[in-house]
C-alpha cells in the first residue's frame, strides 16, 4: 500500500468516524487501518471479499461496520455468526478495546481460511477481547451464552434465529445487518420471536440502503 493511499484511507476513516459521531483515538485508528491492510493482503490469496480496492473496502466494509457500533453500546458478550473477514465483529472488537473494555466478541465461521485470517488479525493487533471458532453455529456450545448475536449478510432471518437461538441468553437480542428492509424475511420469523426495532443506518460515502433488525423472544 503506497503512503499516498495510506494517507487517503486515514483521512476517510477520520471523516467517516466524525460523521458517525464515533470517537476513535490514535491506537484505534491504527488498528482499524492495520486490519484493512491485512484484509487487502490476505484477500489476494484467500478471496475473503469480492471487493479488491482498499478505498472501497474502507466504505463498503470498515465504515459500513463502524456505522452499526452504537447499536452494541449495551452489549457485553457478542457473537458474530458467519463472520467471514470479521465484519462487523473485528471492527466492534477494535472499538470496544478502548470504548468498552468489558465487552467480549466471539466470531464463528465454517470456512477455515476465514477463521485463520481472523486468528491472525487477533494476534497481530493484540486483541485480547476476541475469540474465534471454526464450526457450524448450530453445533456450537459455550459455557456462557451471548446477550447479543449479530450477522452481516449471513442468512435469512428465520435460519439465523433457528440455527443460533440456543446460544442467546433469555433476555438477549439478535441484531441483523441487512441492506434493503427485508419485509418478506420479517414476515417469516419463527414463532416466539418478534422484531422490536428496524433502524435505518447511513454509511458515509455509501449510496445504498442499510438496516439493522433487532429481534427478541416474544413476551408471553
Amino acid at each position: 500500500m503506497s503512503s499516498i493511499q495510506a494517507t487517503t484511507l486515514e483521512e476517510s476513516l477520520q471523516q467517516g468516524a466524525q460523521i458517525l459521531g464515533i470517537t476513535l483515538d490514535q491506537q484505534q485508528q491504527q488498528q482499524l487501518l492495520a486490519y484493512l491492510n491485512l484484509l487487502a493482503k490476505w484477500n489476494k490469496v484467500y478471496n475473503l471479499t469480492s471487493i479488491r480496492e482498499p478505498a472501497q473496502m474502507m466504505t463498503h466494509h470498515l465504515l459500513d461496520s463502524l456505522a452499526v457500533v452504537p447499536a452494541f453500546a449495551d452489549a457485553e458478550n457478542v457473537l458474530d455468526v458467519g463472520a467471514g473477514g470479521g465484519l462487523p465483529g473485528m471492527i466492534l472488537a477494535i472499538w470496544a478495546g478502548k470504548a468498552k473494555p468489558s465487552m467480549r466478541v466471539s466470531m464463528i465461521d465454517t470456512v477455515h481460511k476465514k477463521t485463520a485470517f481472523l486468528t491472525q488479525v487477533k494476534a497481530e493487533l493484540g486483541l485480547s477481547n476476541v475469540s474465534v471458532h471454526t464450526a457450524r453455529v448450530e453445533q456450537l456450545q459455550v459455557a456462557q451464552k451471548f446477550d447479543v448475536i449479530t450477522s452481516r449478510a449471513f442468512a435469512e432471518l428465520a435460519d439465523f434465529i433457528n440455527w443460533s437461538a440456543h446460544l442467546l441468553t433469555d433476555d438477549g437480542q439478535f441484531i441483523a445487518l441487512k441492506g434493503v428492509k427485508p419485509d418478506d424475511e420479517i414476515s417469516r420469523l419463527p414463532a416466539g420471536w418478534q422484531v422490536t426495532e428496524v433502524r435505518p443506518v447511513a454509511v458515509p460515502g455509501l449510496d445504498a440502503e442499510r438496516h439493522l433488525i433487532f429481534i427478541k423472544r416474544s413476551k408471553p
